[in-house]
């Protein structure tokens, strides 16, 4: 029987292990699956994807863990390595440029059209991910714009509940707007904090990531929702902690509480 949710996460922090030490250890924590960086230095890099990403793959198997998404190029050695290691999505980003906004958001329509054929060719999906700040979106109605004229079966989106509170959006209406293309959930939190004293002549922010349990994104209700929408499919924890000497204690918890929520 196939389980509804498969819980994954982010291997970022790790990037030192080994790959039998990363298996064990991601397998000890009670994760189902990761999502790999295709970055230069990690395990697998952009120049030795075609060869290292199915070895990752059936390295990791033996761990009983899959790759449930990487981040990384779309170049087409990329996704041909995805379709041998069984790798369905590939996540990405787009900032904003100096031109920008709208020409950013132009410049990314642009991108995904030409990355269409690649996605029907592999069998491999696009999943555009929101992210605050300086990114074409910061917010689920602007990733929709992004994504609304392709078929979700090779383009959508990955929600990030962190993104979605720093941005100001509320976690059942962010889903609801995606919710036609979404490809996979991301948990993670922070909130922003104050970089000034009350002196300063002008406030200064910055976002601190922090659990599960502390942060503007609300867990709970992200979970209640997609329990209420019958979703099913990967949940991605993504480590991300500005505390980077506790990563390993935070992501244990954070699972634990993560987990609690989808019984």
């Amino acid at each position: 029987m196939e389980k509804r949710y498969i819980f994954s996460v982010f291997t970022k922090p790790w990037q030192k292990m080994s790959v039998k030490e990363l298996g064990e250890f991601i397998s000890k924590l009670g994760f189902d699956a990761i999502e790999f960086p295709v970055r230069p230095g990690y395990q697998v890099e952009p120049e030795n994807v075609r060869e290292g990403l199915p070895k990752l793959a059936k390295e990791l198997a033996e761990f009983n863990i899959k790759i449930a998404s990487i981040a990384g190029p779309t170049d087409e050695a990329t996704f041909i390595a995805c379709q041998e290691a069984g790798v369905p999505i590939i996540r990405v980003m787009y900032r904003v440029g100096e031109d920008g906004y709208l020409a950013s958001e132009k410049r990314a329509k642009e991108d995904l059209e030409s990355l269409l054929p690649l996605c029907e060719k592999y069998n491999v999906k696009i999943g555009v991910q929101n992210h605050c700040g300086k990114f074409v979106s910061p917010n689920s109605a602007g990733l929709m714009r992004l994504v609304e004229n392709f078929d979700p079966k090779y383009i959508g989106v990955i929600w990030d509940a962190a993104h979605n509170a720093l941005a100001g959006e509320e976690p059942e209406m962010g889903l609801d707007i995606v919710w036609s293309h979404l490809l996979m959930v991301n948990l993670k939190n922070g909130y922003w904090k104050r970089k000034t004293g009350p002196e300063a002549e002008e406030a200064e922010w910055e976002v601190y990531w922090t659990n599960g349990r502390q942060g503007l994104a609300s867990w709970r209700r992200v979970a209640e929702y997609l329990k209420k929408r019958d979703y099913s499919g990967v949940i991605c924890l993504t480590a991300e902690y500005s505390n980077h000497s506790q990563v390993n204690r935070l992501i244990a918890e954070d699972i634990a509480f993560a987990k609690s929520l989808f019984i």
